[in-house]
């Protein structure tokens, strides 16, 4: 799940560069996109291991 939502973070990032903020700029649109999809993996990677410890300390 995590995998995907990167991906398709990555292609929405892509999208918006090129189409709404209008980055002619490969790199740029590259580094942001990747940016993104790499916070949001970030992100839900810190959320899982949150709730993990959680569940353990039910336990």
């Amino acid at each position: 799940m995590q995998e995907i939502l990167t991906v398709a973070t990555y292609l929405v990032g892509w999208l918006v560069c090129k189409w709404v903020l209008e980055i002619e700029n490969g790199l740029i649109t590259l580094i942001i996109s990747l940016g993104a999809s790499l916070f949001v993996y970030i992100l839900i990677g810190v959320k899982e291991i949150e709730e993990k410890k959680k569940k353990k300390n039910r336990n």
